[in-house]
C-alpha cells in the first residue's frame, strides 16, 4: 500500500483531488450514463421508503433533503451536456441521478465483485460475456481495494508483454484505477485488437512503477498441455474452459496409459471458469456423492452442495501434487481445495488468489442490471476460499531468475516430494 500511497503522491496533488472528486460525486449519487427521462417519484418513494414486506425500515429523509437541494441549489458547471446522461444546459437528468445513488448503494457494500450497471455499461457487459474476445488476455481482480491482476493468459498479449500475477494496476492511460470498480477497470482495458492500452503498474520487490503498454489482440484461451518428466506426468491447466472437461479426460488417459502413477496437476496462473468443469475433474479422484464444494447463501435453505460425480479411476498408488499460486483463483481453488480435503492431493506453490464468491447478473429495469454477489464457495472441509485462499502444505516460491533459464524451481519441489 505504502507503493500506492507513494505513486498517487508522484502524479501531483491536482490530480489526485480531481480524482478524489469524481469519486465521491460517483459514490454520493454522481452521474452515470442511463435515459434522460424523469422517474415516477410514487415509485421510488415506495422504493426507498419501504423494505419488500411493505414495513417502513429506514429514515430515508436525509436523502430527499439532498435530493431537493440539488433541485433548488444546484448549478451546473458544464457548458454542453450528453444525450444520455443531461439536458443541452447540462443539467444532469432526473433518471441519471437514480443510477448514480444506486451505484453509491452498491459502493457502500465495499464488495469489488458486486456492480449496477447503466443502461450503456449494461448492453456493454452483455456484449462482453456473449462472446467478445478482443482484449489483452489477463483476468483481475481486487486485493486490498487495489486493482490486481490475478492471472495473464498463456501466450496472451498480456503475458507476452510481462504483466504477472500480483501486479498493482494504478493508471490505465490517464486514468488513475483508485476511482474505478473491477468491471469499469476491465471494460477499459479491453478493447479493439490492434490497439494499444498503457497500464502503469506496481510490482512486489520492484521499487518503481512500470509502465507497459499492450497491443490488443483476438484472445484464444489456452486450456491444457502435458509433459513428463522422468517416471512424473504433469498436465499444466490454464482454464476451465467449456472445453476443458474434455480435454482433462484424455489427458488422464495418456496418464493411465503411461503406467506411471506419480502426477502433478498444475494450476499456477490458472484464473478459473466453469464450475462444472471443476466438479467433473475433481469426481475423476473422488467416490459418488463426496463433496467437491458448497456454496453457502445468506438464506441457508438455498445452500448448495456440488458433489463427486464417482468416475474416481485411482486407487492408493497414485501419488499427486497440486500447484498452485497467486494467480490460481475461482474453480482451480474449488479443485485444489476438494483434492486436499480429500486427502487425495499435496499443495506445493503459494497462497492462492482468494476468489471464492458466487455471482448473479439481474435486471433491474429492461436496460439496466445489478450482478451481485450471493453467495460464498466452501471447501468441502467448510473453509471459506475468498480473500485469505488456499496455503499450500509445502511453500515454494518460483525462482524467476532460474525461471528464465528453464529452470521451475516449483515443479521441481513437488517431484522431489513425489520422490519421496
Amino acid at each position: 500500500m505504502q507503493k500506492l500511497k507513494d505513486f498517487l503522491r508522484e502524479v501531483g496533488t491536482k490530480k489526485f483531488l480531481t480524482a478524489l472528486v469524481i469519486f465521491l460525486v460517483i459514490f454520493f449519487g454522481g452521474v452515470w450514463f442511463g435515459r434522460a427521462t424523469t422517474p415516477d417519484e410514487a415509485y421510488l418513494t415506495n422504493i426507498l421508503n419501504k423494505d419488500s414486506s411493505g414495513a417502513t425500515t429506514t429514515d430515508f429523509a436525509p436523502f430527499w433533503k439532498a435530493w431537493n437541494l440539488i433541485n433548488e441549489k444546484y448549478v451546473s458547471t458544464n457548458n454542453i451536456g450528453t444525450s444520455t446522461t443531461a439536458t443541452t444546459t447540462g443539467i444532469v437528468s432526473d433518471q441519471a441521478r437514480v443510477w448514480g445513488a444506486i451505484s453509491g448503494m452498491v459502493a457502500s457494500l465495499g464488495d469489488p465483485y458486486t456492480t449496477f450497471f447503466p443502461p450503456v455499461e449494461s448492453k456493454s457487459f452483455n456484449d462482453q460475456i456473449s462472446g467478445n474476445f478482443e482484449g489483452v488476455g489477463m483476468e483481475v481482480g481486487q486485493t486490498d481495494g487495489v486493482l490486481t491482476v490475478i492471472a495473464p493468459l498463456k501466450d496472451t498479449p498480456a503475458y507476452k508483454a510481462g504483466i504477472k500475477s500480483g501486479d498493482q494496476i494504478v493508471q490505465i492511460d490517464s486514468t488513475l484505477t483508485n476511482t474505478l470498480s473491477v468491471d469499469d477497470a476491465i471494460n477499459m482495458i479491453r478493447g479493439k485488437a490492434g490497439t494499444t492500452v498503457n497500464l502503469t503498474i506496481l510490482r512486489k520487490d520492484v521499487k518503481d512503477p512500470l509502465k507497459i503498454s499492450i497491443v490488443r489482440g483476438v484472445i484464444d484461451i489456452p486450456t491444457l498441455d502435458t509433459e513428463t518428466k522422468g517416471d512424473v506426468f504433469i498436465i499444466h491447466l490454464y482454464s476451465f474452459s467449456a472445453n476443458s472437461a474434455d480435454l482433462f479426460r484424455n489427458a488422464l488417459r495418456q496418464f493411465v496409459t503411461s503406467g506411471k502413477y506419480k502426477m502433478i496437476i498444475d494450476l499456477r496462473g490458472n484464473p478459473g471458469g466453469y464450475l462444472d468443469a471443476a466438479v467433473d475433474m475433481a469426481s475423476w479422484y473422488l467416490p459418488m456423492g463426496d463433496v467437491v464444494v458448497q456454496e453457502d447463501y445468506l438464506n441457508q435453505t438455498d445452500n448448495t452442495i456440488y458433489r463427486s460425480k464417482g468416475y474416481n479411476i485411482f486407487n492408493s498408488s497414485l501419488k499427486l501434487v497440486v500447484l498452485i499460486d497467486g494467480g490460481s483463483a475461482s474453480a482451480s481453488e474449488i479443485l485444489a481445495g476438494a483434492l486436499h480435503d480429500h486427502g487425495i492431493a499435496t499443495l506445493v506453490g503459494t497462497q492462492s488468489f482468494g476468489k471464492g464468491s458466487v455471482q448473479e447478473l439481474m435486471d433491474i429495469t429492461p436496460d439496466t442490471s445489478l450482478k451481485v454477489t450471493v453467495a460464498k464457495w466452501l471447501t468441502p472441509n467448510g473453509i471459506s476460499i475468498s480473500h485469505q485462499g488456499l496455503t499450500p502444505d509445502v511453500v515454494v516460491k518460483l525462482d524467476d531468475a532460474q525461471f528464465k533459464t528453464g529452470v521451475d524451481t516449483q515443479i521441481n519441489s513437488a517431484i522431489q516430494l513425489l520422490d519421496k
